[in-house]
C-alpha cells in the first residue's frame, strides 16, 4: 500500500504502518552515520545533552557526497543500518520513531522497535542520485569535524521508502522469502 507521511512521526502513525509498505515521506529528517551515532551514544550515556531532538524524529544513515555547483546535496544513498545496530536501542529510547538505511537489523533493534513502536524503512541503495532529488534543504546542524558523516538537517519531499521492520516487529525482509518460497513450491 502507498502512504505519504509527514514527519515528525507519531506512534498513531507508526502504529498504522505495515512491513511492506510503500511510503513517501515529507518534512525534516536527519542524517547520520557510525560516527556521529557514536558521538550521541556517549553524550547520552554521560547524561549530557545531545545537538539534535530525536523525540518523533527520524534519521537518515546517510553520509552524502558533496554537492556540485547548484546543488543542495550530493548523492544521497543509504549505508548499512547493521553498522549502527550496537547505538540504536538507546536512541530509540530516547523517542526516535523512524530509522532510514539499507539491509538486516539485529535482534535486539528489532526487539527495541516493537518497545518503542517504531518503524524502520529502507531507502533503494544504487539510487543516490535519484533520491537526493527529493531532498530540498540540506544544513549541517552538528559534528562538522566528521564531514560527510556530519549531522545535517534535512526537508524531504515524498521522499521514497519501503517499510522493512514495522512496530509490530513485521520484518519485510523475512516475510518477502517466506512469500517467494511459498509460492515456488
Amino acid at each position: 500500500m502507498d502512504r505519504y507521511i509527514k514527519v515528525p512521526l507519531t506512534e498513531d502513525v507508526t502504529q498504522e504502518l505495515q512491513a511492506g509498505d510503500y511510503v513517501y515521506i515529507t518534512g525534516f529528517i536527519y542524517t547520520a552515520r557510525d560516527a556521529a551515532h557514536k558521538r550521541l551514544y556517549e553524550c547520552i550515556e554521560k547524561g549530557e545533552r545531545i545537538p539534535l531532538n530525536l523525540e518523533n524524529n527520524v534519521i537518515y544513515y546517510l553520509g552524502p557526497t558533496p554537492e556540485r555547483t547548484g546543488q543542495i546535496i550530493g548523492s544521497a544513498g543509504p549505508t548499512t543500518s547493521s553498522r549502527m545496530d550496537k547505538y540504536t536501542p538507546l536512541l530509540l529510547e530516547e523517542g526516535l520513531k523512524g530509522m532510514i538505511g539499507k539491509g538486516k537489523r539485529s535482534p535486539e533493534v528489532i526487539s527495541s522497535i516493537i518497545k518503542n513502536k517504531s518503524v524502520y524503512f529502507a531507502a533503494v541503495g544504487g539510487a543516490g542520485a535519484l533520491l537526493s532529488k527529493k531532498i530540498k534543504y540540506s544544513k549541517i546542524v552538528a559534528y562538522e569535524d566528521l564531514g560527510t558523516e556530519a549531522i545535517r538537517e534535512l526537508y524531504v519531499e515524498d521522499f521514497p521508502v519501503i517499510v522493512i521492520i514495522d512496530s509490530q516487529g513485521n520484518n519485510l525482509y523475512e516475510t518477502a522469502v517466506e512469500d517467494y518460497l511459498n509460492t515456488t513450491k
